[in-house]
């Protein structure tokens, strides 16, 4: 191919210099373009001096030779790239060899590559399932084998090495190279993880030992996260290798012992070692750790709550943990952390302590913040990002409670007005009666009922039945019966969620009826014609009978006592009528015709409207 692009050079086609990498193109077969990526070319036309190549969304391309030259980077028969172009099933059947994938894909790439470099060119083409089970296992192999590089930080390139370094020099060399007991500990991670391939085992962990025992020693006073996460990697290598500990060395304790600040001293601690350290201060601290997990559950991050919440359950301290939890958000003085780790938590384990002033210590955590001019928006953002959050925080509340628990949010300055909006929309769709709150308007006089004082007092010791025992009594039985286990067979459980829902219907109907009531006690009621408080005395056109109807308010029927609320179909029949009208109306089905003989004012008790 090299001779006819020369003669095309000498015919003046194409310019001399682009003769070599012609040739190169035309023998690889494959080629790279800045914008069009991989391409593979199908023919050389050298009448027309133009190549027809293949690229991704734009086959059978064609391309001037001399363009061709400048803009296209040619690509070897053995490129990785190349390969998957002339036989990807053989390329995939390669998959099975990690070792050998591995060196093609190295290879192509010059002897090194990031792992975003190997992922990009094997997924999902050659890898198609479970790249990171694949990846592992490659790696696994590859620090085994002695050829390759693998380094601890993903941005840095695996390097492929012509002369072997065996599994256990690499490993101490890395040990011996890193600066720093921070930057020892992920070495030791690998030993311990290779320890079964090591060729001298003994000796290696007696001098990562010794020298991690010196550097514990020099890291305990002025980084103690640091000495104590290097004392857990110390025991963990000599506990998987069952080589002795030396004596006299630094211990857990040894470190907890020390005069530090607990809370962030753990902030300190990669969050997977969490749960250890603490298991570690626990042993520690036999008769304080109670304490002081719970006197620094409000000064660390929701992650390290977490771990505190979950270590005193453990050890059976729920108690302590809740009434912990009650009084910080009763006083208004519970951390924004504290409150996001609580937030995303609020099972029914919580029941009785979850409800308004939750969101009430939420508000007040982010003022005070915001106040304090810290940049954590990460409680703010979860409000905002759980749709159900304010409904079940205030699913239980009183309907009073619910209006201030608006007011103040309307007032907040932690949101802006878009986000106040949607919210104040969640707290609306739950609770209609804060409409007017939230709109400015007031409730529409043909939306409102009228009842006696007496049924509205009658209606308003219900919902306060309701909601201060009735609810907070069925928040204690699911919670009971929620630490019995599990909930798929735990009846107890299932029957108090399902009284959970019954009662949440009857408040929610109970604070609709009272949004649109308005008492009155019909001192004013008038004769000339049917009207709320009057006694109508009508006869039975059909029976002849004469019978006396009450007309009171929407909660005073008393069918046997003759009194009827002014919505039944009797009451509107009636209502506004004179007497010698002839009215009509259907009762139980059968309709019947009545005739007003007399109108009279009814006896009505009067009682006092509440203050």
């Amino acid at each position: 191919m090299r001779e006819e692009f020369e003669k095309l050079a000498s015919a003046g086609k194409i310019e001399g210099r682009h003769v070599e990498p012609l040739a190169q193109l035309a023998a690889g077969g494959c080629c790279t373009h800045r914008s069009w990526g991989f391409g593979r070319i199908k023919t050389v036309d050298t009448v027309f001096a133009r190549f027809t190549i293949d690229f991704p969304g734009k086959a059978g391309h064609l391309m001037d030779l001399s363009f061709a030259a400048e803009n296209l980077k040619p690509i070897p028969k053995d490129h990785i790239l190349a390969r998957k172009a002339a036989d990807l099933d053989a390329v995939r059947h390669l998959a099975a060899h990690h070792l050998d994938l591995i060196r093609l894909v190295l290879n192509s790439f010059g002897g090194k590559a990031t792992t975003d470099q190997i992922q990009a060119v094997l997924v999902p083409d050659v890898i198609r399932d479970d790249w990171k089970k694949w990846w592992e296992t490659a790696k696994r192999e590859m620090k085994k084998d002695g050829h390759f590089i693998v380094p601890t930080k993903k941005t840095e390139p695996v390097v492929l090495q012509t002369q072997e370094t065996s599994l256990q020099d690499r490993l101490l060399t890395d040990f011996r190279a890193a600066k720093g007991l921070k930057a020892r500990i992920p070495v030791v991670a690998e030993v311990i993880k290779l320890a079964s391939d090591l060729t001298d085992p003994k000796a290696a962990v007696t001098e990562i030992i010794a020298a991690l025992n010196a550097d514990i020693t020099s890291y305990l006073r002025t980084q103690p996260a640091v000495a104590l996460e290097a004392v857990f990697a110390r025991d963990e290598l000599a506990e998987v290798t069952r080589i002795p500990s030396a004596t006299m060395e630094i211990t857990s304790a040894q470190i907890w012992g020390q005069d530090i600040k607990f809370g962030p001293m753990l902030e300190l601690i990669p969050a997977a070692k969490h749960h250890r350290a603490l298991a570690s201060f626990k042993q520690a601290n036999p008769d304080r750790w109670q304490e002081i997990v719970r006197g620094s559950l409000n000064f660390v991050s929701s992650k390290l709550c977490k771990e505190f919440a979950s270590l005193l359950i453990a050890e059976g301290r729920m108690d302590l943990l809740k009434e912990t939890l009650a009084k910080l958000i009763r006083q208004h003085t519970a951390g924004s952390e504290l409150l996001l780790w609580f937030g995303r938590e609020r099972s029914d384990a919580f029941a009785d302590i979850l409800g308004p002033e939750v969101f009430r210590a939420m508000l007040t955590a982010m003022e005070r913040d915001q106040f304090n001019e810290k940049r954590s928006n990460r409680l703010r953002d979860f409000i905002l990002e759980d749709q159900e959050l304010i409904n079940e925080l205030t699913a239980t509340a009183d309907i009073e409670v619910v209006k201030d628990l608006t007011r103040a949010l309307q007032l907040s300055p932690v949101f802006d007005d878009m986000s106040k909006r949607s919210l104040l929309a969640r707290l609306v769709k739950k609770h209609p009666a804060v409409q007017s709150l939230v709109s400015g308007e007031t409730t529409k006089q043909d939306a409102t009922i009228l009842v006696s004082w007496e049924s509205l007092e009658r209606r308003r010791l219900e919902y306060q039945e309701l909601v201060q025992k009735k609810i907070p009594a069925n928040s204690k039985e699911i919670a009971i019966a929620r630490s019995y286990g599990d909930l798929r067979e735990n009846h107890e459980y299932k029957a108090a969620k399902e009284m959970q829902k019954i009662i949440m219907r009857q408040k929610e109907e109970l604070e609709a009826q009272m949004m649109r009531a308005r008492g009155t006690d019909f001192s004013n009621a008038k004769t000339d014609a049917v009207n709320l408080g009057t006694v109508v005395i009508a006869t039975d056109l059909g029976s002849q009978q004469r019978e006396r109807f009450t007309i009171l308010g929407a909660w005073d029927s008393d069918p046997d006592q003759g009194i009827i609320s002014y919505l039944t179909p009797i009451g509107q029949a009636l209502l506004n009528r004179k007497v010698g009208d002839e009215v009509e109306f259907e009762l139980h089905g059968a309709k019947h015709r009545h005739r007003i003989e007399g109108i009279e004012v009814a006896p009505v008790a009067r009682a006092t409207p509440a203050a």
